[in-house]
């Protein structure tokens, strides 16, 4: 290495030196000026955790749902109000929609509907409130991604004879049934009365609702005890491949323009919900969150930088004799600079490191008490870092320029 180079190093090495000596000589104080940036810090990183790990969760489970399946609802994604009044006035999804659709796609591999409701499920002594009760048709357990665990599924002759039975989530199970087999016993949902034929593994949840809380029966059994005029069905369907999701999705689309008769340039009047639509919205929703917590960040930085540049010149006055010996001994204006720049930069890396570390503990603190995997992802320790870092030097310039313009003579002669 050559020696200017060497002395360079030497130099910057004895700067950090000195300006960590300066805030372990104030330690207070230090940790009081500290506090806006630790603060800042730590509330984007766990932000940036939460999201990160929520990102991974959603995708997860939508994965799970069913592969290649999109659906054709009444509504599609509600994104605004506007948006919920207009479908509203959408006609409902029959049963002759479903069976169109079933009779002219040529890019779907399966056809399924369903239809919701809520009800009081209720065995013995014992009841569950607020289960979700779905008329399906036989393939509508496949494309959910649902095992049996016991029993069997619905099958098209149930649904051809309007039969009263069902299938139910492990939550039933659990709740009437957890030490005795359940198939061929009867509960009563809502007013109606259903023979189990069997029960599906559990699938777990999402964002803490259960997904095993459930009573399928089939459809035609649903539509004749629960059906109301203005009920729309969800009609499922299976693409051959995921590489055919979106050419079978137009064609559903065209099908439904065509049997409606929506005019050209008009908007559709149902929606198509795919997979992919669901992981965007989520997406462009814990997006605008990340950037609500950078923006406030930002500012809780710009705070904890005014902190700074206040601490900072308040050093520069404690520390004016200090300044005038070292001028004297032949320290140069840049050296000075330097010093407090390092100073001031350090001590708001230190308070960016504090609540990187804060952020990272409650993070895995979460992760470890809830469903949830939240990770702390590399770019938000990237960021509060660079961030903090940048405020320090950027609050610090003042404080060192106005340290370096000192007077040595008039510096030495300040009471020390």
């Amino acid at each position: 290495m050559p020696s200017h180079h060497r002395a360079n190093a030497l130099a910057f090495g004895e700067t950090v030196h000195l300006a960590l000596d300066a805030l372990r000589a104030h330690k207070l104080r230090t940790f009081l000026t500290l506090l806006g940036v630790i603060l800042a810090v730590f509330t984007l990183v766990l932000v940036m955790s939460v999201v990160e790990g929520l990102n991974h969760y959603v995708a997860d489970k939508i994965a799970n749902l069913g592969a290649n399946v999109y659906v054709v609802s009444k509504t599609g994604i509600i994104t605004s109000w506007e948006e919920f009044v207009h479908a509203q006035r959408r006609p409902p999804l029959r049963m002759e929609d479903y069976e169109f659709l079933k009779a002219s796609l040529r890019q779907a591999k399966e056809v399924g509907a369903s239809e919701d409701q809520t009800a009081d499920v209720r065995f013995g002594n014992e009841t569950l409130k607020d289960v979700s009760i779905s008329g399906v048709t036989s393939n509508i357990p496949d494309m959910r991604s649902l095992n049996v665990a016991q029993g069997r599924n619905l099958n098209d002759t149930d649904d051809v004879h309007r039969s009263p039975v069902c299938f139910i989530g492990s939550d039933l199970v659990d709740r009437f049934f957890p030490n005795t087999d359940p198939v061929g016993k009867s509960l009563h949902v809502g007013s109606e009365v259903y023979e189990v034929v069997g029960t599906a593994k559990s699938m777990g949840n999402v964002f803490g609702q259960s997904r095993d809380n459930f009573v399928f029966v089939p459809l035609t059994t649903f539509l004749k005890g629960w059906h109301r005029p203005n009920d729309s069905l969800e009609i499922w369907v299976k693409a051959y491949n995921g590489d055919a999701m979106d050419s079978s999705a137009d064609e559903a689309r065209s099908v439904m323009r065509a049997r409606r008769r929506v005019p050209y340039r008009d908007p559709d009047n149902f929606g198509i919900v795919m997979p992919s639509s669901i992981t965007d919205l989520w997406q462009s929703i814990t997006g605008n969150i990340v950037m609500l917590a950078v923006m406030l960040t930002s500012v809780f930085l710009v705070v904890g930088g005014i902190v700074i540049m206040n601490i900072m010149l308040a050093s520069v006055t404690e520390r004016t004799r200090e300044i005038g010996v070292r001028k004297s001994l032949g320290a140069r204006r840049r050296h000075i600079v330097m010093q407090f720049l390092v100073e001031s930069a350090v001590l708001a890396a230190t308070g960016g490191l504090l609540g990187l570390l804060m952020g990272m503990g409650v993070s895995a603190l979460v992760n470890a008490l809830t469903p949830v995997p939240v990770k702390t992802p590399v770019s938000a320790i990237i960021i509060s870092l660079t961030m903090s870092t940048a405020v320090g030097l950027f609050f610090g310039i003042y404080p060192a320029v106005r340290a370096s313009k000192l007077d040595p003579i008039e510096a030495l002669r300040a009471e020390a």
